[in-house]
């Protein structure tokens, strides 16, 4: 086991590596990597040390005795106990390996991937162009220099990629074709709102079942956060049926 070294130590209060690292941790949580190098780490000590220092300052001065400060102390002691109070109720909950089993098999439905497949295109205004297009792929351009050189789509940039996509989230004239085709196909002239298409199939990805152990955390994490809320219903009730709860109109 790693030594929890010690860097600092401030009026016989020792603070280590690992506090460090537990600050550093909470920041990178919250998406702030600022700190995470040898410099940031020095910062956070910095820090830690100072907190020790207002600590011992606000001792010295009896400011633990000040009404202010215990006002605020039993605001937060009213809050941390609530709090402390909900998660006994909610850690008493828990999953079986059964009950997540139990769930896979009688929702498989939900655990398949649809059929999806990824195509590429080519949009124009008018069909005299899309056709000019056409005869030009026919006659030896690449369709991806194509995509580039005539098409009005963002996709252009991408030689007219569209990635990858399932049904239902295209126009269904493009949707209809682009299901169609075969893997390298370049479809005839299809029309939508938008313009003349011509479409380019790259890729196809069949509907498939999803395996139980590639969902079991996720199924269990279902579960379990709805059980919690099951509890939390019924815990509440209970609560306000005991105590006295008037709520004004």
């Amino acid at each position: 086991m790693k030594d929890n070294k010690i860097l600092a130590v401030v009026n016989g209060k020792e603070i280590t590596e690992n506090d460090v690292n537990v600050l550093l941790q909470n920041f990178v949580a919250q998406g702030n990597m600022n700190f995470n190098s040898e410099q940031g780490k020095k910062q956070i000590l910095d820090e830690l040390i100072n907190q020790e220092l207002f600590y011992l300052d606000a001792i010295e001065n009896n400011y633990d005795k000040e009404e202010e400060f215990l006002k605020e102390l039993e605001i937060n002691k009213v809050n941390i106990l609530k709090n402390y109070s909900l998660k006994k109720v909610l850690n008493g909950v828990s999953v079986t390996d059964e009950e997540i089993k139990e769930y896979f098999n009688n929702n498989q439905e939900s655990f398949k991937t649809p059929e999806s497949i990824q195509a590429s295109h080519i949009l124009v205004k008018e069909e005299e162009e899309i056709n000019k297009v056409a005869k030009e792929i026919e006659g030896g351009l690449d369709f991806e220099e194509a995509a580039a050189k005539y098409s009005t789509c963002p996709s252009k940039q991408r030689g007219g990629d569209l990635g990858f996509f399932t049904r239902g989230q295209m126009v269904p004239e493009f949707e209809n074709a682009a299901f169609a085709m075969k893997e390298g196909e370049v479809s005839e002239p299809v029309k939508t709102q938008f313009g003349y298409h011509l479409i380019k199939l790259v890729d196809k990805k069949e509907s498939a079942s999803q395996k139980f152990e590639e969902v079991k955390d996720q199924i269990k994490n279902f579960l379990l956060g709805r059980k919690q809320n099951n509890l939390y219903i019924a815990k509440t009730t209970e609560l306000k049926n005991k105590y006295d709860v008037k709520i004004n109109e």
